[in-house]
């Protein structure tokens, strides 16, 4: 059995191999970066990237789904003249193009959907390269394995890593934990962790399309590809909860979830509710909750932990607040945007030589929302360590368009969808 520390004495001796060296920018000299997924998400960070300093050039873009490259590049030349070097031979629309990608960049921004992103942070890591990923960093426990091991391999090799789990970058966000890790709110409790919002409609089928570029397009609505929302959505607010822990993760999970608006083929796999209680060590639990039913259903996006003196309430409403012995009342956000900070620190770091690996907390968060899915999958007790040992691997490796999708639908057009107290834990 593997825990979290034998887990990571082992990868650290066992970890990725690779003779390339890490990049070192000078202080006036370009970063070059690319785009591996080229989505609303891909877009978004580049541009975030490409605004932390006119010397940060894109110089590749990558996406097989016709025309998303070529749309992202059309946006992004709109608002930044002068930093897009992308002659057309360097807008690829292949799989194994991320290859050719990674030679011509200092810098990888991988923004696919989550599942391929543990085989190409561990590609990126071996080639040298600093790399920008967005959450979460997997969808399996097995991706987790991967990307704790390429984080290790990271460290030895100087290489930046940021995580796109943007509250940590966020000054409301660092000011009101830093209080509750100072005591404010006394010891904890227990905690309450929320994503309630809309639903959200899949993409049906198009004529003659085949069932792996079917499952991509629609990629939020395949577990293997997404994690489910709990994973995809939710895990903000579960990282959150790991920071509030200090990095202290729950030693066990137990959950209900299901599906009651989802009932349509295109809506693949997940569930859209799920309801986790996690509990730890010392006795603490944290309560998570994460619906997309939509409709009239009570809706928020906020994280709460109650102290032995008081409570703190975290982006509730746009604000935050802490009620108890010492003086808190309310505070608001500090107006910036947390996604261009998150980019600005890690460009300024490649620059200066100082080095962050977003990595590891981000893949205990990650497995934090796997074992949740399990829990809610299963309707069964799942344990941290039965969590980091699962062997249940949902993503093909180095995926091309000859990969057989791993889930395909029945004679009628349906997929399968676990049942609790039916489905078993892998």
């Amino acid at each position: 059995m593997t825990t979290r520390r034998t887990f990571l004495a082992a990868t650290s001796a066992a970890a990725v191999s690779a003779a390339t060296h890490a990049f070192a920018a000078p202080s006036d000299g370009d970063i070059k970066i690319a785009l591996i997924g080229c989505g609303g998400r891909g877009t978004g960070a580049c541009n975030q990237a490409l605004s932390a300093g006119s010397t940060v050039k894109l110089v590749a873009l990558v996406d097989p789904l016709e025309g998303k490259a070529q749309a992202a590049l059309d946006i992004l030349k709109q608002k930044h003249e002068g930093q897009i070097e992308v002659p057309p031979d360097q807008v690829f629309t292949d799989f194994q193009d991320y290859k050719k990608a990674f030679d011509l960049a200092d810098v990888v921004l991988i923004t696919t959907p989550p599942g391929p992103r543990p085989f190409l942070f561990e590609q990126a890591i071996k080639a040298g390269k600093h790399v920008f990923m967005e959450k979460p960093v997997a969808t399996d426990a097995a991706g987790v394995r991967r990307v704790l091991a390429a984080a290790q391999v990271a460290k030895e090799k100087k290489l930046n890593v940021c995580v796109g789990f943007q509250r940590r970058y966020d000054p409301g966000y660092m000011d009101m934990i830093q209080r509750i890790h100072d005591g404010e709110i006394g010891d904890l409790v227990y905690g309450r962790v929320y994503w309630n919002g809309t639903s959200r409609p899949g993409f049906p089928r198009e004529p003659g399309e085949s069932e792996l570029h079917y499952q991509i397009r629609n990629w939020y609505f395949f577990t293997w590809m997404s994690g489910d929302h709990i994973l995809e959505q939710h895990c903000h607010n579960l990282d959150v909860a790991n920071w509030v822990m200090k990095g202290v993760m729950p030693i066990r999970a137990v959950g209900q979830g299901g599906r009651e608006v989802r009932r349509a083929r295109e809506n693949g796999t997940i569930f859209d509710h799920h309801t986790v209680e996690f509990e730890y060590e010392n006795g603490m639990r944290i309560l998570s909750q994460c619906c997309q039913i939509g409709g009239k259903c009570a809706r928020t996006v906020s994280e709460h932990f109650h102290g032995t003196k008081g409570a703190a309430d975290l982006g509730n409403g746009g604000k935050f607040t802490i009620n108890g012995g010492l003086p808190g009342g309310k505070r608001s956000r500090i107006k910036e945007d947390p996604y261009q900070l998150e980019h600005d620190a890690f460009f300024e770091n490649i620059r200066t030589g100082k080095l962050r690996i977003d990595a590891e907390y981000a893949a205990y968060s990650t497995l934090m929302g796997v074992m949740g899915r399990m829990a809610t999958y299963t309707g069964q007790v799942i344990t941290w360590d039965q969590a980091m040992n699962s062997q249940d691997i949902l993503v093909p490796d180095d995926i091309t368009w000859a990969t057989e999708p791993p889930v395909k639908p029945d004679a009628d057009g349906w997929y399968p969808v676990a049942i609790p107290g039916t489905t078993l834990p892998v």
